[in-house]
């Protein structure tokens, strides 16, 4: 192990920031994992964050790191990142997602990271830093991901509804909630997945701007930790924005419940093989909006729906603007790191 400099000690406290970070994506995010099974009344929330924390954690057992290498050194050059600007970005999707918590927006916490760390590069050595291909996925899926979530949010409500057609209702509520319980599993696993290596990237990154390692390959307990982070941060709950995804988009059944979390794991699968860092939080937030809308047009609130997409559109911008000030007010006290 190399002695304790101050260098080291920086990147120490930027890899606990990055885990702070991690936390609060746990927390930001719960509400993605829960908000379905505590709203129709399938888990207490106590139960409900204890269920998705534990599948958020398990995930490590069952994806690889593909998301974690596009974040990592794929959107921004490495040879011009530091220290001090992947802390300045990671500062400010903490900042922005602290925000949005508070206003009760379920915003994207994927999207908040990329913006800051974007930023910060940005105000370090200027728009040249970014990657363009490497953003082409991420910038697609942003518009592809609400798409997704809400044509098969609506077709699963469709077949479920073949499916039971005609069938006791108490029979239907009684099947939907022990499904509810494997859909609620199976999201949590996918958000875990996608969302955990995120952080895993932006600390490898920082591990190999700073000499610790030579290249970028991921070590054990980065993906340990990350994971254990993750789900530390979901057993902590979002409760303000469990209201906003569970009661205020659309009045959910067992049954819809069921077909909008069924419908996000599997998107959420398929980013996570593909090694896209798409957002939890569009996913399922149109899912829920598509599993509403079969029953009538009228049953979305589309007010509440339109103020969460304006918190979609400003992430990236304002996560950027919190990064880039960040580190632009590093300027001002010290020599650029």
């Amino acid at each position: 192990m190399p002695p304790l400099t101050s260098e080291l000690a920086f990147i120490i406290f930027i890899i606990g920031v990055a885990f702070a970070f991690d936390y609060v994506n746990g927390m930001h995010d719960s509400a993605n994992s829960i908000a379905t099974v505590v709203s129709t009344k399938v888990l207490t929330p106590r139960q409900a964050v204890v269920w998705a924390a534990c599948f958020n954690f398990l995930a490590f057992l069952i994806f690889g790191t593909a998301v974690a290498k596009t974040i990592g050194k794929g959107m921004i050059d490495l040879s011009v990142v530091t220290p001090m600007v992947i802390l300045c970005g990671v500062l400010g999707a903490i900042a922005w997602n602290l925000i949005t918590w508070y206003l009760g927006l379920p915003s994207s916490s994927s999207h908040a990271l990329i913006g800051g760390y974007a930023g910060a590069a940005i105000a370090k050595a200027g728009f040249g830093v970014v990657l363009v291909a490497g953003w082409y996925k991420t910038l697609v899926f942003i518009v592809l991901a609400p798409m997704i979530g809400f044509v098969c949010g609506f077709l699963f409500e469709i077949i479920a509804a073949w499916i039971v057609y005609r069938q006791p209702l108490s029979l239907i509520n009684t099947w939907s909630r022990r499904f509810q319980l494997v859909s609620a599993a199976l999201y949590s696993l996918g958000h875990g997945g996608n969302d955990a290596q995120k952080t895993m990237g932006i600390i490898t990154g920082l591990l190999v701007s700073g000499g610790i390692i030579p290249t970028f390959e991921i070590p054990l307990w980065v993906v340990v930790s990350s994971y254990t982070a993750i789900a530390l941060g979901t057993l902590s709950g979002g409760w303000r924005i469990v209201k906003t995804m569970g009661q205020k988009i659309t009045k959910l059944r067992p049954i819809d419940g069921f077909c909008a979390e069924t419908a996000s794991a599997g998107s959420l699968f398929l980013a996570t093989h593909l090694g896209v860092p798409v957002s939890t939080t569009h996913v399922i937030t149109s899912a829920i909006s598509g599993a509403g809308a079969i029953k009538r047009v009228s049953a979305v609130r589309w007010g509440v729906t339109l103020n969460i997409v304006w918190a979609w559109i400003f992430t990236i911008p304002c996560a950027g603007l919190i990064g880039g000030v960040l580190y632009a007010c590093v300027g001002f006290f010290s020599t650029p790191q």
